[in-house]
């Protein structure tokens, strides 16, 4: 498959109904390059201010966006609606170029670390995140719902990539009770969502 076509690239070629997002990723894995430049205008906003949040830098956020749309095309041949949406699989993808960009910076700027670095948390995978919910008032509600402790937690964990061990150090915490705040928000934080999607 050809490399990425430049995004942003106009969709007003698309006329009808706005095709799903799910729809637009089977077609780019067709190589459909007015599909992604849909998917772009479609989800650019959420996808920039995720970035934004999690490199704390404009440009940082900017390069954030152009990694995440170059590597959504690469990738998606391999999407699955089955095991997600795609609005969470772009923003999970979004979130991984983040706060890798955000760690190189990191490096760069200050000492080395280990090579050996902990992976992120496994406990937040893509079945328990709120991804998502993020970019929606309803799931913002729910997040402020949580105990400070949990949402302190879960925040960190996502937006900056804080595997167990980095939360506990920073926050003075034992171990166990990271783990303990992550899988009580997140069991928290799910069935508010589901209350709210009842509602």
């Amino acid at each position: 498959m050809p490399g990425p076509p430049e995004v942003p690239a106009a969709s007003a070629g698309l006329t009808g109904p706005s095709p799903s997002w799910e729809a637009l990723v089977g077609r780019m894995a067709g190589g459909d390059e007015g599909a992604l430049a849909a998917l772009y205008d479609a989800t650019s906003g959420i996808v920039f201010a995720l970035a934004l949040r999690i490199t704390g830098d404009r440009r940082d956020a900017e390069e954030v966006l152009l990694d995440t749309y170059a590597k959504a095309w690469r990738s998606a041949p391999a999407f699955e609606a089955a095991r997600g949406s795609a609005r969470a699989w772009l923003v999970m993808m979004a979130r991984s170029v983040a706060i890798d960009r955000k760690r190189g910076t990191r490096l760069l700027a200050g000492p080395l670390c280990d090579a050996a670095e902990e992976a992120p948390s496994p406990a937040l995978g893509p079945d328990e995140q709120f991804t998502v919910g993020e970019t929606s008032a309803g799931a913002r509600r729910a997040l402020r719902k949580l105990p400070r402790e949990q949402r302190q937690v879960l925040e960190l964990a996502f937006f900056e990539g804080l595997t167990h061990t980095d939360l506990s150090t920073r926050l003075g915490l034992p171990l166990g009770t990271v783990k303990t705040r992550i899988r009580l928000g997140m069991q928290r934080l799910r069935a508010l969502l589901e209350q709210e999607a009842v509602e």
